[in-house]
């Protein structure tokens, strides 16, 4: 697929598919941050234990994990559409028992965990899905890439945005459990948007080489051997980790510190968090609205410096409340640019066949690292102290940040090349691909 579209505007009939997945995106990210916010301030309530409320937190990171590194053979071979819908329809079953079983008295802790674990699981394929059905609605719309992920990611962060606040009016008026409603309510409705409106898309041919029926084990093995053999989405998969592990360091530990330390003000925090959303809606708004004329590379390298370096050595430094802020918004806006750009490279170097397995292994990669950067994050406060911390953070993301200046395999990023034209159809089905651990070492070669 290319990165932009001839032919100039499409009718508004056309564009309604993509209409319907922005707004999906937006609404289920609502619904989500609102889960976010209730189910551990209902364990808090409830049992009084931190202990229990990162059990109950780690259960969907994990089941989100598992979906998306197992059920992106599944998603492959399924009806997209049909599979977006049922995932949705699952989601919303999961959460509604935990009201359901909790007005029962019937919802103990191990029940709790195991529905949060399912939750997270059926989240998996419905992302991954969603993000499978876009390339045809921006098709059908006529729109470049550059501003279909942009306007999905903007939708996102506005859903998050208007989440959290919705669950703290809603957790005051109606209680933690019930504010899960909301959750459901917005499943479902995105379901509903994309059984109307999202037409089903026919499966592409399968490429030479690409394993469209062979053995599950084959499929996913072949999902880790186009990471592997595509140079740069290795590489990508490189940066998403170790960024990824000090994105967790610094909204999991960091943060919260700072608030505590620092600031002193739950309500500052608050307004630190909602600081780099709003910059990130921006930044989002930005790239899809002149992405596509934009080089990518410099464009990647800027935005993870906002993102990292800057973000960390304002908060090192101890500005005044205004101060930290603005460069906080300023830093929100690279991250509104990541995302949508680096969706909008895989789109274009992952043949169709094979997005749910290479696209679920990328949230894998991503969410696999957070955990770790967490503790490293503690032990670093713990024994340095909350400004070393902090230093030493901003210092692992430059390096980060630079390898894309030092490595040749980046210079591909400026290079728009069509699914079609790579590489990932030459291996034959069997073929081994070798072990994962191989996957992102194109960050440190070449």
């Amino acid at each position: 697929m290319t990165s932009s579209y001839p032919g100039g505007s499409a009718s508004p009939r056309r564009r309604t598919p993509l209409a319907a997945l922005v707004a999906a995106s937006g609404i289920s990210s609502l619904g989500m941050a609102a889960t976010l916010v209730a189910v551990p301030w209902f364990v808090l309530h409830s049992t009084g234990s931190g202990t229990r409320t990162g059990l109950v937190a780690t259960a969907e990171v994990l089941g989100l994990l598992c979906s998306a590194v197992f059920a992106g053979p599944v998603v492959d071979r399924l009806p997209v559409r049909a599979t977006s819908i049922g995932a949705d329809l699952a989601t919303a079953a999961a959460i509604s028992l935990i009201p359901l079983l909790h007005a029962w008295d019937a919802l103990p802790l191990p029940v709790l965990i195991v529905l949060v674990f399912l939750m997270g699981a059926a989240r998996g394929p419905s992302d991954t899905s969603k993000q499978l059905l876009l390339p045809g609605a921006m098709a059908r719309a006529g729109v470049t890439a550059e501003r279909a992920t942009g306007a999905v990611e903007g939708a996102r962060r506005i859903g998050m945005m208007a989440g959290a606040p919705l669950a703290g009016l809603l957790i005051a008026t109606v209680g933690p459990v019930r504010t899960l409603y909301a959750d459901v309510a917005a499943m479902v409705l995105v379901a509903l948007l994309v059984a109307t409106s999202v037409p089903a898309s026919a499966r592409a041919r399968a490429a030479d080489g690409v394993p469209s029926h062979g053995s599950y084990a084959q499929e996913l093995r072949f999902g880790l051997g186009q990471l592997r053999r595509d140079r740069l989405l290795g590489a990508m998969v490189g940066v998403l980790m170790l960024t990824n592990a000090l994105d967790g360091a610094l909204n999991g530990v960091l943060y919260p510190a700072y608030g505590t330390q620092v600031l002193r003000s739950s309500a500052l925090f608050g307004a630190m968090v909602t600081a780099m959303g709003a910059g990130a809606l921006i930044g989002a708004t930005l790239y899809g609205w002149a992405g596509h004329r934009m080089p990518r590379r410099a464009v990647f390298v800027g935005a993870f410096v906002l993102v990292g370096a800057l973000r960390c050595a304002a908060l090192a430094a101890g500005p005044p409340v205004p101060v930290l802020l603005t460069v906080l918004a300023l830093s929100g806006i690279g991250s509104g640019v990541v995302g949508p750009l680096m969706m909008s490279v895989a789109y274009e170097r992952v043949p169709e066949q094979v997005r749910g397995r290479v696209f679920g292994l990328l949230v894998a990669a991503a969410l696999a690292a957070t955990p770790l950067g967490m503790l490293g994050a503690g032990l670093a406060l713990d024994v340095r102290g909350l400004v070393t911390a902090l230093l030493g953070t901003g210092a692992l993301y430059l390096a980060v940040t630079l390898a894309p200046l030092v490595f040749p395999v980046w210079r591909e990023l400026d290079a728009r090349v069509p699914a079609e034209a790579g590489e990932a159809a030459e291996a034959p089905v069997g073929r081994e691909v070798g072990p994962p651990a191989a996957v992102g070492a194109g960050i440190l070669t070449e």
